[in-house]
Order: C-alpha cells, then sequence, then structure tokens
C-alpha cells in the first residue's frame, strides 16, 4: 500500500501523515491513523468527502477559544470536533501567561538555549497545556482500530508541532527525527508561496538537507530535553503529568507501532 507523507486537500497545506518513522526499537508509527494538520476551516466539500474516506473520526482542535470561534472547523460526517486548547485561557477564552520557571527551577529543569525552545518548556510544564495534551492521548487510547485522528492549530506548526513531538516521544522516535518533521512545516509553506506543493520524494529531500542542531531546529529540544533531563523519559511525564499508567503507555504503543 503506498503511503504519502503529505496528504493534499484544497482547504489545507499542512496535513501531514506521521506514520513511518522509525523508533529506538526498530519498529515503526502506522500509517493513516494520527494525521496533524493546519486550520480545517477552509475545507471544501471535496475535502470532507475525502476525511471521511480516509476514516477520520476525531479532530482535536489546539487553538484557543477565540480561534475556534472565529474560524470554526468544517464538520465531515462522523467527525467529533474535540476542543483541546493547548494555551492557558481566562474566562472570556483570552490567553494567559502560564509560565511555570518557578516549577523548572524546583525539579531541576535544565534551561533551553533556544528562546522559541524556552517557550515550548514552558507550555509542557503548564498544567493547562498539560489538560491538553491528555486529551488527545485519551482520545488515542480510545480510537477504533479502523479510524483515524487528526489534530491542528492555525499554522500547524507550534502547538501542532509540540503535540506531534509528544506523540512521537512516546512511540520512542529519536530526538532528530522529530525535529526533521517539526521543521517540514517551513519547507511546506515556503512551497506554498510557489502555489504548488512538494511530491513524497521532494519532502524525503527536505528532510535530508534539514540541519537540526542550528536555528528553529533546537525549538524541539525545549520539549525532548526537558522531558529526558527533568523527568528521567517520557514514561515517567506521561504518568506523573498526564495523568496516564504505565499500562496506557503500552497500550499506545501497541495500538500505533508495527
Amino acid at each position: 500500500m503506498e503511503h504519502n507523507r503529505l496528504v493534499t486537500f484544497d482547504g489545507t497545506v499542512n496535513f501531514r501523515d506521521i506514520g513511518g518513522y522509525e523508533n529506538n526499537e526498530g519498529k515503526h508509527v502506522k500509517w493513516n491513523k494520527i494525521y496533524r494538520s493546519d486550520s480545517l476551516s477552509s475545507l471544501t466539500k471535496r475535502d470532507e468527502e475525502k476525511l471521511e474516506e480516509m476514516k477520520v473520526t476525531v479532530d482535536c482542535d489546539l487553538r484557543t477559544s477565540n480561534e475556534q470561534l472565529m474560524a470554526p472547523d468544517r464538520q465531515w460526517n462522523g467527525v467529533e470536533v474535540l476542543d483541546c486548547h493547548v494555551y492557558a485561557e481566562d474566562s472570556s477564552g483570552n490567553f494567559v501567561n502560564d509560565s511555570h520557571k518557578l516549577y523548572r527551577f524546583l525539579h531541576h529543569i535544565p534551561k533551553v538555549n533556544s528562546y522559541l525552545g524556552e517557550i515550548y518548556q514552558n507550555v509542557i510544564l503548564s498544567p493547562a497545556s498539560q489538560k491538553a495534551f491528555a486529551r488527545v492521548f485519551a482520545s488515542l487510547l480510545t480510537l477504533p482500530e479502523n479510524e483515524a485522528l487528526v489534530y491542528h492549530c492555525s499554522a500547524g506548526k507550534d502547538r501542532t508541532g509540540m503535540t506531534t513531538a509528544l506523540i512521537l516521544k512516546g512511540l520512542g522516535v529519536d530526538e532528530h527525527t522529530i525535529a526533521r518533521d517539526y521543521l517540514l512545516t517551513n519547507e511546506l509553506y515556503t512551497f506554498g508561496l510557489k502555489k504548488q506543493l512538494p511530491s513524497d520524494s521532494e519532502m524525503i529531500k527536505m528532510v535530508n538537507r534539514m540541519n537540526v542542531t542550528e536555528g528553529e531546529g533546537t525549538a524541539i529540544e525545549g520539549i525532548t530535553q526537558t522531558i529526558d533531563s527533568g523527568y528521567g523519559g517520557f514514561e515517567n511525564y506521561f504518568t506523573q503529568e498526564l495523568g496516564f499508567s504505565k499500562q496506557d503507555l503500552k497500550d499506545f504503543r501497541k495500538l500505533y507501532l508495527e
């Protein structure tokens, strides 16, 4: 069966399958199960029909309440849209600075040498954000075998990138691979300016030439290093902060690795 990293729609530029990545045990993330995307508010009728054919039945919206209100997701037959807003909000749906630098200090979590990486670090330490991430994982743990899930923000970069990093980290994928997947968003928007989308072979070339040790490539360390150095690994973050059990993690890996 042919698999494509980029899934093309009329109303998106950054809808991707996160399947196929190899983990530290030589297993691979299953294709056609977990998708990441930019906004789903501009989907066409044809897009909706395609998503229905793909059996995408859960849509985790990572955007703020106000973003969801201003540009609501298009809904296709059989889909359940879940509010999984990542950023802390007040009662009016406005963004709240939910910084956890003190928490980081008390738990001996090292500072990341990247401005964006530090933001990501603060986000995954935020109880409000952890609640959103937990809802995504809970949805994945209960997703029927023949169905798929998509999660997204507005551009499909920051909030979606953080969520992807946690999912791939949970599946045992290495940091460099996670960073390369994260950086693909920049490449796709560059292609978007040219009014064309890359083929799968072009995307493979993009990944191979990426330098994940410089610039934005280091941002994802805000997640991977925080989990490894601050918690001693994903299992501890998953159980201590997201509220799941060790068995849940085993089930998660069994569901999405092959």
